[in-house]
């Protein structure tokens, strides 16, 4: 039987895509975090939308209150130049907020993008198969901070110098971020990254190349980044928010669902699409 979901889960899955996307924000050149009473902001400023990030700051139990947090989150990014992202849980909004959210939030250009689920494991179960044969490099070098960023780019289909922008970065990765690029045939074939936020093993930037897929390079790889966490930061506990596709990975490594969170996305300031 799986374990029942608590309150507090739900809060700490809400307040780790909030730190993770502070860290990567703060990694960012131009980024920075603007925190106000009812929304979060982490803005990288660059082109790949989603590394704009606003989030509440607390549920909403009310179309006032979310239209509230989406105001101030369009005024902030309505003065930049960048595309933008909110991101919206759907156990921190009542079911009749939930219902008219998409309608709410269109009225500030922001429409559905995506969902992910959050995920939590105490610690791995472990693996059912020997480890694939992956090469994993530690990103500390401009080759394999391009790689990442290469990488995911091609997986959510963007273009690559967008995602290096975003991504192929050295000041994103130091001591609270690390991030590992599994190697194949002599290429770069998936990759994953851990962030320490608030004493919790975060993973982000998990994807890999359609030819290396169903091979378990992302296993490895992101087993290979939380063995660091145990061993530099003494963390087990790890979260994550997976997209539909990753969920049978995770499930497998023990990751078990929490939360659900739905993106939207709103173009930059003067485009209409």
């Amino acid at each position: 039987m799986m374990p029942t979901v608590t309150r507090a889960e739900i809060d700490e899955s809400h307040a780790q895509y909030r730190g993770s996307w502070r860290l990567l924000a703060l990694g960012s050149p131009a980024g920075e975090v603007v925190e106000r009473p009812e929304v979060f902001i982490a803005a990288g400023h660059v082109s790949w939308a989603l590394m704009n990030a606003a989030f509440l700051r607390a549920p909403v139990d009310s179309d006032q209150a979310l239209s509230a947090a989406a105001a101030s989150a369009a005024r902030y990014f309505s003065q930049g130049r960048h595309g933008w992202a909110f991101v919206l849980g759907d156990d921190w909004m009542t079911p009749q907020v939930r219902e008219r959210a998409e309608s709410i939030l269109a009225w500030y250009g922001l429409e559905p993008a995506m969902s992910v689920t959050g995920m939590v494991a105490e610690r791995l179960v472990e693996p059912a198969h020997p480890p694939s044969p992956f090469d994993i490099r530690p990103v500390r070098d401009a080759w394999t901070r391009e790689a990442l960023s290469d990488i995911n780019s091609s997986c959510y289909d963007v273009p690559r110098d967008v995602g290096r922008e975003a991504f192929a970065v050295e000041s994103l990765y130091g001591p609270d971020h690390q991030g590992f690029v599994g190697c194949r045939d002599g290429g770069a074939a998936t990759s994953a990254s851990v962030l320490r936020v608030d004493g919790v093993a975060y993973i982000a930037m998990v994807a890999t190349l359609p030819p290396y897929r169903r091979q378990g390079g992302a296993e490895l790889v992101m087993r290979h980044a939380l063995a660091a966490a145990r061993r530099d930061w003494g963390l087990e506990r790890t979260v994550l928010h997976a997209t539909d596709a990753g969920l049978p990975v995770y499930r497998r490594m023990g990751y078990r669902p929490v939360t659900r969170f739905r993106m939207y996305l709103a173009p930059a300031p003067g485009r209409t699409e």
